[in-house]
């Protein structure tokens, strides 16, 4: 099983050294066993099920419980506490690391993640997954270090509260738009994220934005435009068709993203209970300001605190109506993401050119 998993997807999983490693305690090098054997053949399921005999995964490699532990101080630093996994900071061979680690009955969503990270480590906007560990009961996932974090609920860095200038929320809105695209249009089978959102943004020590967390992916079937499946997701950026139906396509990412872009132009969450009741979710917040034509209010003030020229006016209302066209209620009215990061980069590089997507 392990060889031909070895050659698959280039996993190194090494059956044979975990052995020769384990010093502990007989029981607890038994569990450690068990462990590895139950993960990997669930791991390798994942990864047949995904690939189907096309597979363009990056090498990982396989660390041990000892490795994690041992590079986590015994996970002295979390640094991002998650419903499904906690984050912490680590040190591995000398080179700052990101440890992702599941907790219990998530299991699935765990290879589901170490699978799609592997095939999209290639993508400079993607937080690019180095190894795994499945020799604990749930797995552990070991990326490289973005040292800023993840972002929070309004589009700021998360660790310390900073607020993102307008260049750069627009940036960070290009170089995700890029990476969600690579998603649906790569591979055999689109792949649809699922749970795009701040939090699942980290960006490194030069501010590069990092799209992470695939653990609710899923997959088109070849040949479809979607597919059926129980409502996963955010509540604030979850596709109203999809929630309605059931139905999965590519348009339930662009949703999803809309809310993204609306949280970077006004610096507000997606859901805010502290908002009028009527207004707590973004899309009605924006939808009562634009009705009562309060376009200016909309923007966050800290974008306005500096001196915003023409250009820059002309940048936000695009950004804003490309939000618009992203959070149409019916799927078939939005855009597809590949026509969204063409208008991002279009609004980034000129804003005197006409719309793609008029």
């Amino acid at each position: 099983m392990y060889p031909k998993q070895v050659l698959f997807c280039k996993i190194k999983f090494s059956m044979k050294n975990f052995f020769l490693r384990s010093s502990g305690p007989a029981d607890e090098n038994n569990q450690k066993q068990r462990n590895f054997l139950e993960n990997g053949g669930t791991l390798l399921k994942e990864l047949v099920s995904s690939c189907k005999g096309r597979c363009r995964c990056n090498p990982i490699r396989s660390f041990s419980a000892e490795e994690v532990e041992e590079a986590t101080s015994y996970y002295k630093t979390c640094c991002h506490d998650d419903p499904i996994c906690n984050w912490y900071k680590g040190t591995s061979e000398d080179r700052p690391v990101l440890i992702k680690k599941y907790k219990s009955n998530y299991e699935i969503e765990a290879y589901r993640d170490i699978v799609i990270s592997s095939q999209m480590s290639s993508h400079k906007n993607v937080l690019k997954l180095l190894g795994c560990c499945i020799e604990f009961p749930y797995p552990a996932l070991i990326y490289e270090c973005a040292e800023n974090g993840p972002l929070n609920r309004t589009g700021g860095i998360a660790s310390n509260g900073l607020s993102l200038s307008w260049k750069m929320r627009l940036k960070v809105a290009k170089d995700i738009a890029s990476a969600i695209t690579y998603l649906h249009t790569s591979f055999r089978r689109p792949i649809i994220h699922r749970d795009i959102k701040p939090l699942n943004i980290f960006m490194d020590k030069e501010y590069v934005p990092k799209l992470c967390n695939f653990s609710l992916s899923i997959m088109i079937p070849e040949g479809e435009t979607r597919v059926e499946d129980i409502v996963h997701g955010t509540f604030g950026f979850l596709d109203p068709d999809y929630v309605q139906t059931s139905f999965v396509t590519e348009h339930t990412d662009v949703y999803s993203f809309g809310i993204l872009l609306l949280v970077f132009l006004t610096g507000q969450s997606a859901l805010d209970y502290n908002r009028r009741e009527q207004d707590q979710h973004i899309c009605n917040y924006i939808t009562e300001l634009i009705e009562k034509d309060g376009r200016n209010e909309i923007v966050d003030p800290k974008i306005l605190e500096g001196d915003i020229g023409e250009e820059q006016q002309l940048q936000l209302q695009a950004f804003l109506d490309l939000a618009l066209k992203c959070i149409q209620v019916k799927s078939e009215d939005r855009p597809l993401m590949i026509d969204v990061a063409r208008e991002l980069v279009r609004i980034e590089k000129s804003i005197h050119c006409s719309s793609r997507l008029a």
